[in-house]
């Protein structure tokens, strides 16, 4: 697989430099490719963009408003449906910039945008047409809140997804990779209007966003997602019905009571439960087998989340859960189940494996229904 980084290479440079010199044949096109490029292979992708945006700032005109009417004359036709990457029309970037080509340019306009809101609003809601604006906004919604979230309600109604699109994930309290937004973390009121008219958006690739946004104001205010379900969830079309679910899936994860409730699911399983894993003991880098015994003793259908979380052992020989996803399911009156599941243990970045004693609970419905042990072994770890 082609590493990320090398979305933005020297050739990107030269089209960027190409289009502005098509659209300004002042434009200084050996400076700009020079300090772009210069060491460009050394470079992570995100220092890349960086980079290259320190080339606009030293190349394009020092009037901002200019500036943004050079970058808008150089830009490719407006993407015509939510696909974005490989789907995007004229992938070699001979019709103007699109793609990975308008990280720097967003960058550029987030630099110099926070005296010129306007603007750089109608610049950004030009260059999301053509890639993504979702990190670039977040500074001016910093720099200037009031006027910044008036516009995003008016672009709510945009006739393009894109645009609608940047409303959810650029106003995201935790949007990866991007800039936090320390003052929705700590209240996130100011997007829950926006929020409220995208979530029954037309587009799946919009209400994706919702969800997702959702999702992050539940991990600092649980109370707010599970009144916003209570209150959207009551005869929800299929659609909302699948947003809020993936705007749950935190809450539901943790085995977060109140959630679990908004969804029927709170319910303490009518009946008997096993948990066995397989082998006992392992090594670092194969799988672990759970199965997992079900049996009824209820009158009633019963709706069972079932989780299992593995206790990784930390520096100080304590176990930490991390929960997994298992199975939902509808266990019938008297009905008897049997469920596999393959967890592998594998290197990872994220997680530094210890040889040890790990524990594996099973919780249903948000309870600890079972637990077993397995004995890891990492190499180079003492027996």
């Amino acid at each position: 697989m082609e590493p990320f980084k090398n979305f933005l290479n020297a050739a990107v440079a030269q089209s960027i430099a190409q289009h502005l010199q098509r659209c300004d044949p002042g434009f200084d096109r050996p400076r700009f490719e020079a300090l772009a490029t210069a060491g460009l292979e050394a470079l992570e992708l995100k220092a890349r963009a960086m980079q290259m945006a320190d080339a606009l700032e030293a190349t394009l005109p020092e009037s901002f408003a200019q500036a943004c009417d050079l970058l808008e004359a150089a830009l490719a036709p407006p993407w015509p449906d939510d696909r974005l990457g490989s789907a995007a029309p004229d992938p070699e970037g001979r019709l103007g910039l699109a793609g990975w080509a308008l990280w720097p340019v967003g960058e550029f306009v987030a630099r110099r945008g926070a005296g010129h809101i306007d603007r750089a609003l109608a610049a950004l809601h030009a260059v999301t047409q053509r890639f993504s604006a979702e990190f670039a906004i977040r500074p001016l919604i910093v720099a200037a809140p009031q006027p910044v979230f008036a516009t995003l309600q008016r672009w709510t109604g945009d006739p393009s997804a894109h645009v609608r699109r940047l409303v959810s994930e650029g106003s995201r309290p935790r949007l990866p990779w991007g800039l936090r937004l320390r003052s929705l973390v700590d209240d996130p009121s100011p997007t829950l209007p926006l929020l409220r008219a995208l979530q029954d958006d037309p587009s799946e690739y919009v209400r994706r966003s919702v969800a997702n946004h959702l999702n992050d104001i539940a991990k600092d205010h649980p109370e707010r997602i599970v009144a916003w379900v209570q209150e959207h969830l009551p005869g929800a079309p299929p659609a909302r019905r699948a947003l809020l679910r993936h705007a749950s899936r935190t809450l539901i994860k943790a085995g977060h009571a109140p959630m679990l409730a908004a969804w029927g699911e709170d319910r303490p399983l009518q009946g008997r439960v096993g948990l066995q894993v397989a082998p006992a003991r392992l090594e670092l880098g194969e799988s672990l087998e759970l199965l997992v015994d079900l049996a009824s003793t209820g009158r009633r259908p019963q709706r069972l989340v079932i989780d299992y979380a593995v206790h990784h052992l930390g520096a100080d020989g304590q176990g930490r859960p991390k929960v997994f996803k298992g199975w939902t399911l509808e266990l019938a009156p008297g009905e008897v189940r049997r469920l596999l599941r393959r967890h592998p243990l594998r290197p990872v970045t994220v997680r530094r494996y210890r040889s040890g004693v790990h524990e594996v609970d099973l919780r249903i419905n948000g309870r600890i229904c079972a637990q077993a042990r397995f004995e890891l072994q990492v190499p180079g770890d003492p027996p």
